[in-house]
């Protein structure tokens, strides 16, 4: 079985309004929800083989309070469900594990798509956890889904 972690960027800054969307850093609460997951990831022991992030400020700052590393990559920025799909089907075989962490609508519509379970919502900094047989629309069940409000 695969394991798909989607995690949404943590809630990001409006504080300066001329900052241009992909560069908006996370604001306070971002930072305490990133901490929080960052700690749910290790007293859980979730060790993705592999991290995948957005490029957008909020989603590399959201992966370094995480306290994991990964590759950052450009086209996961605003990326659909299908253009992340397609992401995670481009990855070896041998990968059992990944964590991807990006951007709503794409997240929540990923994990509709996968499971056909929608969370009523996908707050920013929320972790759904997908068990999948492959990486194939329809294969998955949730096995998770955490808020960092209910970490706190």
């Amino acid at each position: 079985m695969k394991r798909l972690y989607l995690l949404r960027h943590a809630k990001s800054s409006w504080d300066d309004e001329s900052l241009a969307d992909h560069e908006r850093p996370l604001s306070a609460r971002g930072r305490r929800a990133a901490d929080a997951i960052g700690t749910y990831l290790r007293e859980h022991g979730i060790e993705p083989e592999l991290v995948l992030c957005s490029s957008a400020a909020r989603t590399r700052e959201t992966l370094a309070r995480i306290g994991l590393s990964g590759e950052v990559e450009r086209e996961l920025y605003g990326a659909s469900a299908n253009e992340l799909l397609a992401r995670v089907r481009e990855l070896p075989p041998s990968v059992e594990s990944v964590l991807l962490i990006g951007h709503n609508p794409g997240m929540h519509d990923l994990a509709l798509a996968l499971t056909g379970e929608p969370a009523d919502k996908y707050p920013t900094g929320a972790l759904a956890t997908i068990e999948l047989a492959g990486w194939t629309a329809g294969s998955g069940r949730m096995i998770g889904f955490v808020r960092p409000r209910e970490l706190a």
